[in-house]
C-alpha cells in the first residue's frame, strides 16, 4: 500500500517536464521502488530555494545553475550560501526556446524591448543574456548604465506566458508545453537555446547532503524509478498511454498541445536524457555562462563542487 511507503516530497515548476514523475507515479514505479512521490508546486525559483533551505521538501527539481548559485551565494533568495546543496541525478537541457511576440520575426529586432526571466540572477536567466549577446546586444550596453535591452523579474514559466501573452513583455524563454502554446496563439518561437549556446544542463533532482546521508536508499530509489520511467516514455508502443498521463495531470492541455509536446520532450536528439545523466559538456556550460554573467564576479570550474553521481 501507498500508504506505507515512505514519502519523498519533490518539489517542481509547472510543466511538461515533469513526465517523468508523472509515469512514476501513475505506472506505480516509485511504489515497486519503495517510495512514495508527493509533488509540490513552486511558482518561481526564489520560493522554491527558500523552501528547500528550510527543508520544506526532499527534492528539488530545478534547473542545475540554481544548485550552482546557491551554494556560491549568488541567489536572488536573501538566504545565503548553501553548500548544503547538491546536484544528484540529470533530466534534460531545459529545453529552452525564446519566444517572442507575433510582431517581432528576428533576435536584433528585440533591440530596446523588454524581456522577462524568472530571476535576474539564477535559473535560465544567463542563457537569454548570452542568446542576446551573440546577436549584438548587451544587457548592460556599451555605458553599463542602460542596456540594448530592458529585462524584467516575472517569475516561473507560467507566469512569463501569461505576461507575454498580454503585451507585457516582447520575449522570454519558455520550454514545453508553454512554447508550444505560444506558437499555436501567433507567437514566435526565434531559436532553441541549444543551438546558440550549445549543449546545456537543465533540469536535475536536487537534494541537502546532510538529508542525502540519512536517505541514500530513498535517493537511489528515486533515481531508477525515474530512468525507467524515461525509457517507458521512449517506447513508441506507449505514446498514447504517455499523452493520456500528461494530461491527467495537466487537465487543462489540449490533445493537439500534448501531441507535439510528445515530439519535443521525447526527441531523439533533445528530448529527456535517456541515462538521466548530468552531462559534462552541459555542466561546463552553465559554469561558464555563471562565470561571464555571475555577481559578484568568480571564475567557476570545479563541476564536482555541485554534484554527488554515486547515487544513480
Amino acid at each position: 500500500m501507498l500508504k506505507d511507503l515512505p514519502t519523498l516530497r519533490v518539489n517542481v515548476f509547472p510543466g511538461g517536464f515533469n513526465w517523468g514523475v508523472y509515469v512514476g507515479q501513475d505506472k506505480g514505479f516509485f511504489a515497486e521502488g519503495g517510495i512514495a512521490v508527493e509533488l509540490q508546486g513552486t511558482p518561481n525559483s526564489v520560493t522554491q530555494m527558500t523552501d528547500f533551505s528550510e527543508r520544506k521538501f526532499d527534492i528539488a527539481m530545478t534547473a542545475v545553475d540554481n544548485i550552482v548559485a546557491y551554494v556560491e551565494g549568488q541567489g536572488e533568495a536573501p538566504i545565503g550560501p548553501q553548500g548544503d546543496f547538491m546536484a544528484v541525478m540529470g533530466s534534460d537541457s531545459g529545453f529552452l526556446s525564446l519566444v517572442a511576440s507575433p510582431s517581432i520575426s528576428k533576435i536584433e529586432d528585440l533591440a530596446g524591448k523588454t524581456l522577462s526571466v524568472d530571476a535576474m540572477t539564477t535559473g535560465y536567466a544567463f542563457v537569454l543574456y548570452e542568446i542576446m549577446r551573440q546577436h549584438g546586444l548587451d544587457k548592460d550596453g556599451l555605458d553599463k548604465d542602460k542596456g540594448d535591452y530592458e529585462i524584467v523579474r516575472a517569475g516561473g514559466m507560467v507566469q512569463r506566458w501569461n505576461a507575454l501573452r498580454e503585451g507585457q513583455h516582447s520575449a522570454t524563454l519558455l520550454s514545453a508545453p508553454y512554447n508550444i502554446i505560444a506558437q499555436n496563439a501567433g507567437f514566435r518561437e526565434l531559436v532553441k537555446a541549444t543551438d546558440v549556446i550549445g549543449p546545456y544542463q537543465g533540469n536535475v533532482a536536487a537534494v541537502r547532503r546532510s538529508w542525502a546521508q540519512d536517505n541514500r536508499g530513498k535517493i537511489e530509489a528515486y533515481i531508477r524509478a525515474y530512468r525507467r520511467s524515461i525509457a517507458w516514455l521512449y517506447e513508441p508502443q506507449n505514446r498514447t498511454e504517455a499523452i493520456a498521463i500528461l494530461r491527467h495531470h495537466l487537465p487543462q492541455m489540449p490533445e493537439i498541445i500534448a501531441e507535439a509536446s510528445y515530439g519535443e520532450l521525447l526527441d531523439p536528439a533533445r528530448g529527456f536524457f535517456r541515462a538521466c545523466e548530468i552531462d559534462p559538456a552541459g555542466l561546463d556550460c552553465v559554469l561558464s555562462l555563471r562565470s561571464r554573467y555571475g555577481l559578484p564576479s568568480m571564475q567557476l570550474n570545479e563541476s564536482a563542487k555541485y554534484c554527488d553521481l554515486s547515487f544513480g
